[in-house]
């Protein structure tokens, strides 16, 4: 073969090569898509802070033992931290102008508050029963200002799983997440949250992310792809 061909077929290759070794390069740099499991959001969204309206606490996760938010306000008696404060008295608010009027029972506790808890239903009904409907202390959502005990104002089915046929409870259910709050401990789920069904227990993410978890059904634990949390 005359030495200018075996020179043209050298430089062409020598092309193809610099071209596939490009797009390898450019292609391998680009996000993976994500699982159905974990969303693509959840690579960078923040929930090891006990700051972080995604801050995820439970029996694998405790908070700080001292840990007290900075920005707590009142939320109809009891505090929050302000976004979800601002949110809760929203959602009362127009929940009660539809007819269905709703009670805030319980938000921020601090760790002593947990333990003065926690030990009253361990004397009552023993640690193993205490431990699926108290958080110990250091382990409560409650420590965080995000989440809130809701009820019924004549005391119906008050902390009780029947809150969830009741007014408030259903309404609750199906509209909590349009201002950015969930059911944290929903039912069928104990095997993931390690409690029992609490429908009154309202956990404030953000809109965006409740209303993600409510259409898909998941629990915030799934919603991050963190491991189940059953028992400590």
């Amino acid at each position: 073969m005359p030495r200018q061909h075996v020179t043209t077929h050298i430089a062409i290759i020598a092309g193809v090569c610099i071209c596939l070794l490009m797009y390898l390069s450019w292609s391998g740099s680009k996000e993976l898509p994500a699982t159905s499991a974990q969303p693509a959001a959840a690579a960078v969204l923040e929930f090891d802070s006990p700051g972080s309206a995604l801050a995820v606490v439970n029996k694998h996760r405790p908070l700080p033992a001292d840990y007290i938010p900075q920005d707590l306000a009142d939320a109809a008696g009891v505090p929050l931290r302000a976004e979800a404060a601002a949110a809760y008295l929203q959602m009362a608010a127009e929940a009660g102008a539809t007819g269905v009027p709703i009670s805030a029972v319980s938000g921020f506790r601090t760790g002593g508050e947990q333990e003065h808890l926690y030990t009253s239903y361990t004397d009552s009904f023993g640690p193993e029963a205490a431990d699926s409907i108290s958080a110990r202390p250091g382990y409560s959502e409650h420590q965080t200002g995000l989440a809130i005990d809701i009820a019924n104002p004549d005391g119906t089915c008050g902390l009780e799983s029947c809150f969830a046929e009741t007014l408030a409870g259903s309404w609750a259910a199906t509209n909590a997440q349009h201002y950015g709050f969930i059911i944290r401990y929903p039912a069928g789920a104990e095997h993931i949250t390690g409690y029992a069904h609490e429908p009154w227990h309202l956990r404030y993410v953000g809109t965006e992310h409740a209303r993600t978890m409510h259409e898909a059904g998941t629990t915030l634990e799934e919603f991050l792809g963190l491991p189940a949390a059953p028992g400590y």
